[in-house]
């Protein structure tokens, strides 16, 4: 579905991924792990094409994505869940959710379509349902967390890239939040996860990256790599075991 093709890019000349490739197939969730400063959330915004790249090319559906607008690949139906959620505080659940079914609102049949897509998302997140009129600047952050996973989905996203999804939150909300991204999987949905829970994120993945220092590292199946010794201890801060 996607195809990286030696990806580089940067911020105000400076270079943070340096010929980056991957390809996410149809269907699958794939992690792209690592640490800090590593790379990962330039290469969501790069694909969002809110970061410009100097050299390579992105493909969708072997379509050449490299030269649009951000809105334009939204439009395509890559759909970004940002690092810190970035809601729209002052409105309500339902108002956040409304905002992400506007690449939708043009359907003729708008009115069916919107109900269908707000019935999934609350089922899928029963508390948005109970919280459905608070204001989202006043919700928990395994709340709010959910509410940025849900609006992101309002916009039936054919690839959804989740940036950071864990950060910040308690162990039982990050456990709550990876179950329903494996609920997604199964229903189909194409998935790109970008992670510092490198383990869980791993174990979810049908495949995985590494990424360090803006360069992919090692890639594999991804209960191959979280249970490779020596690569955990190098990039994914796992001390190797000894006897």
């Amino acid at each position: 579905m996607l195809r990286i093709e030696s990806i580089t890019a940067g911020y105000n000349k400076s270079t943070a991924l340096d010929r980056v490739s991957m390809t996410i197939n149809q269907g699958t969730l794939v992690s792209v792990v690592g640490a800090n400063g590593a790379g990962k959330s330039t290469l969501v915004n790069t694909i969002s094409r809110m970061v410009p790249s100097y050299s390579g090319r992105i493909l969708f559906e072997d379509r050449d994505i490299t030269g649009l607008k951000p809105a334009d690949v939204v439009d395509l139906g890559i759909v970004q869940v940002p690092e810190g959620r970035q809601l729209f505080a002052p409105l309500t659940v339902t108002e956040n959710l409304r905002l992400g079914f506007h690449r939708l609102a043009r359907r003729p049949d708008t009115a069916a379509k919107y109900a269908e897509r707000l019935d999934y998302v609350m089922g899928l997140f029963p508390r948005l349902a109970e919280r459905a009129g608070q204001r989202a600047g006043t919700m928990s952050g395994g709340e709010q967390q959910m509410l940025a996973v849900g609006r992101a989905l309002m916009a039936e996203p054919r690839l959804l890239m989740l940036d950071e999804p864990s950060l910040g939150l308690a162990p039982m909300v990050v456990d709550q939040i990876f179950d329903i991204l494996s609920t997604l999987r199964k229903d189909g949905l194409t998935i790109l996860l970008v992670e510092q829970h490198a383990d869980e994120a791993l174990q979810l993945a049908d495949y995985g990256y590494v990424m360090a220092v803006g360069q992919v590292r090692a890639e594999g199946p991804g209960n191959d790599l979280r249970t490779d010794p020596a690569l955990t201890h190098s990039y994914l801060g796992k001390p190797t075991e000894t006897a």
